[in-house]
């Protein structure tokens, strides 16, 4: 693996702290890294609820990086536990 997949697997893996949020809503089993052309690394979580509300953790890596101000995406990593 070369130092720039290492590097967002774990940064990743930093955030994934899989939790109960409720009866109806966990969050954090999947993380993602998401590097902008910038070179800035964004992370997202994935949050599973009861209904279809849920979101991956690559989507919320990626609005995280465009609510920062970022709009070009050079690599996305996914890490499952």
């Amino acid at each position: 693996m070369d130092k720039i997949w290492n590097l967002l697997y774990r940064t990743a893996k930093a955030v994934q702290k899989n939790k109960k949020i409720s009866e109806y809503v966990e969050a954090g089993c999947v993380s993602s890294a998401v590097l902008s052309s910038s070179g800035k690394i964004y992370t997202g979580v994935c949050i599973d609820t009861c209904s279809t509300l849920g979101i991956c953790a690559e989507r919320n890596a990626i609005f995280n990086m465009i609510t920062s101000g970022g709009n070009e995406i050079a690599k996305v990593l996914a890490n499952y536990t």
